[in-house]
């Protein structure tokens, strides 16, 4: 890695991430989102990833295999867990249980250890069984499911978004693995006609997300669009949520911008093909950094105060997928840019190095 951000080494920057993810990472193999936090299942999956890409193989498959040591009969898993231990049992939602696909996927691509995909298959094959069980006739997956297992009527863009991207790596897992994924084919087709062509089915029971910003950018990131009209989409409110020299606001309302949210930008730029402006976005993040090189959860830019004062396990993982995407550090690097077509087919030969 030769590259440089603003006189910072790549590597160190990876290096100073990853090593604040596993001096957080329980024996056990789970990764809270700071010392003595909780977890849950998506921030979990993100911090494994960027292990992966640090070179860290055997603590993220310890990673991976807790997740799937806690799986529910169902294929879910719950909400928020504490030293390892599920607490909350309120609910279980479906991008988090979608997840795992896109962790374990994406750390073939790292490793291209074609065993460890064989082993973790049946518990990605559960969790997306799971989730597509959710889908309506309409295409859009509800976002969660009670304590009763009863679908919760509503579906949120951000969710549906990270379980499209989620739905196309476990069709790559099984057809990898020569396994029939045409349920999931289904659904994935279906799931991205309905966030692009039905608006009408997302928050149809309480008020609109569309002032989060992960709800304009996460289709982009996750495939949903072709590149015209993600460079389109990105244009269209870029004023209203990146605030120059400093990052992506977390809601369009408020002056507060996230370390995380803004890595997820970068990402998604990427994926739309605006590389220069996800270097520069990418650069500004760099200020965010306490001492240790470990980024805040981010900046109120107005009483100019670092809030919430922690600096949770995933955006430091953001922060090494994003650099992982612009600098191409490994084989993974281009999971957030690709999509799959409807005649594509993958063979597992494909695969086998």
């Amino acid at each position: 890695m030769s590259h440089a951000l603003m006189g910072e080494s790549v590597a160190n920057l990876v290096a100073e991430s990853c090593e604040y993810i596993l001096a957080n990472q329980l024996p056990d193999g789970s990764i809270p989102w700071f010392e003595g936090g909780h977890l849950d299942p998506w921030d979990h999956i993100e911090a494994a990833m960027a292990l992966s890409v640090g070179g860290y193989k055997k603590e993220a498959e310890l990673a991976y295999r807790w997740l799937r040591d806690q799986q529910l009969e169902d294929g879910s898993w719950g909400i928020r867990y504490e030293n390892g231990v599920l607490v909350d049992t309120s609910r279980r939602e479906t991008n988090f249980c979608a997840y795992i696909a896109t962790g374990i996927w994406h750390h073939f691509k790292v490793t291209h250890d074609f065993g460890f995909v064989e082993a973790m298959w049946p518990c990605v094959q559960r969790a997306l069984d799971f989730v597509v069980a959710q889908q309506s006739g309409f295409g859009d997956i509800s976002w969660a499911v009670n304590e009763q297992s009863e679908a919760l009527d509503d579906a949120l863009v951000t969710g549906c978004s990270s379980i499209y991207k989620s739905l196309e790596c476990g069709i790559r897992l099984g057809e990898l693995l020569a396994e029939n994924c045409g349920d999931y084919r289904s659904a994935y087709f279906a799931l991205g006609d309905a966030l692009r062509e039905m608006p009408e089915r997302f928050d149809r029971n309480w008020e609109s997300k569309a002032r989060f910003s992960m709800d304009w950018f996460y289709p982009v990131l996750c495939g949903v669009f072709d590149k015209a009209s993600a460079k389109e989409r990105i244009a269209a409110r870029w004023d209203e949520f990146v605030v120059d020299g400093i990052g992506c606001r977390c809601v369009a309302d408020e002056p507060w911008a996230t370390v995380a949210e803004s890595c997820e930008l970068v990402m998604a730029l990427h994926s739309a093909g605006l590389t220069e402006q996800a270097e520069q976005l990418l650069g500004w993040l760099l200020q965010w950094r306490d001492d240790d090189g470990v980024h805040w959860t981010g900046w109120q830019f107005v009483d100019k105060a670092y809030w919430p004062l922690e600096k949770p396990t995933w955006t430091a993982a953001a922060f090494v997928l994003a650099l992982d995407t612009t600098y191409q550090l490994t084989d993974a690097s281009v999971l957030f840019c690709s999509t799959l077509s409807s005649n594509e087919h993958l063979s597992p030969l494909e695969y086998h190095e």
